[in-house]
């Protein structure tokens, strides 16, 4: 029998499969992305009912298969139900989702992105920042962790440039502990907004709906 293996993840998206079942895609410290089958999830009363939805972050018990896992067992640390009561708050955490999922990749190290994911989720149930300045943090962040941004440094007035640049470079930890002057604001979105459209092969379907949202 193949031996159980324990990762620490967050599902970044569910889908129901047959009468009881889910499919889920998990961004793992270990693995990087990956599938798994959780048989049963959706019976009522199953040990995995409420762990396998969306922005569910903790350590899952896998089973290894040939090309997906099977979820067993899990601990959960943060289920983030406070974020589905957040509006608008919760459609930009979908579009962090999504995000993380076009990167992500298999049998890579995810813990830098995983991180990051963890600590934007928690900065957009903080009522002090905004959220439009969280969704730049990010999307910059991410991108620069994948090694898709390289700002021109002309492109930028200097107080934006400074800006930028701690966003790229500085722990992670202080990545949300800072406002903004809404001219640095309005200057940040236009720029990096060109970048990724400019940068992403497809379009994020969770990014549509937040934009009807607003």
């Amino acid at each position: 029998m193949t031996e159980a293996v324990n990762v620490s993840g967050i599902v970044l998206s569910v889908m129901p499969i047959g009468e009881y079942d889910k499919r889920l895609v998990l961004l793992t410290r270990e693995f990087g992305k990956i599938t798994a089958f959780a048989r049963g999830a959706r019976r009522p009363g199953s040990s995995l009912l409420a762990a396998t939805n969306p922005f569910v972050f903790g350590t899952f018990t896998l089973i290894p298969g040939k090309s997906s896992y099977s979820l067993t067992q899990t601990s959960i640390k943060n289920y983030f139900v406070d974020l589905a009561r957040e509006q608008p708050g919760v459609y930009y955490g979908f579009y962090f989702l999504e995000l993380a999922d076009y990167y992500g990749r298999e049998n890579l190290d995810a813990t830098e992105m995983l991180n990051l994911l963890y600590i934007a989720l928690r900065a957009l149930l903080n009522p002090k920042l905004d959220n439009r300045l969280v969704r730049r943090i990010f999307e910059l962040r991410m991108m620069t962790i994948n090694g898709e941004y390289a700002p021109a440094e002309d492109e930028f007035t200097p107080q934006t440039l400074y800006v930028v640049q701690y966003i790229m470079y500085s722990p992670m930890e202080k990545l949300f502990t800072f406002s903004v002057t809404p001219e640095v604001l309005a200057e940040l979105e236009k720029k990096i907004e060109r970048y990724r459209r400019r940068t992403l092969d497809r379009a994020m379907k969770s990014l549509q709906i937040l934009e009807m949202f607003l």
